[in-house]
């Protein structure tokens, strides 16, 4: 049993990242609407954080699309070269 909750935590823990994520963004935005400040300054702090929260979003997105095409490149470069290997056994089984 003990087992099955490892490879289960291992299986789903990407998910749990989210959560962090978003119980950090609520902890945050609770933080600053309980913190006192005048309105305008809230405001202008809530801005900043939804930029860099956006900001954040961006970079991780950019550094998903440039792995993402790393990992296409080197499946393209591994198909390739299985191809190239497996041409002179498929050409020896056509003649057979």
């Amino acid at each position: 049993m003990r087992r099955w909750k490892i490879r289960e935590f291992r299986r789903y823990g990407g998910h749990s990242n989210h959560f962090l994520m978003i119980g950090l963004g609520i902890g945050a935005a609770l933080g600053l609407l309980l913190a006192p400040k005048p309105g305008r300054q809230l405001r202008k702090d809530l801005r900043r954080s939804y930029d860099d929260a956006l900001e954040t979003a961006s970079e991780w997105t950019d550094e998903a699309k440039d792995r993402f095409e790393e990992v296409v490149e080197k499946g393209s470069g591994l198909a390739d070269e299985l191809r190239s290997k497996a041409k002179p056994l498929s050409d020896l089984l056509r003649r057979s």
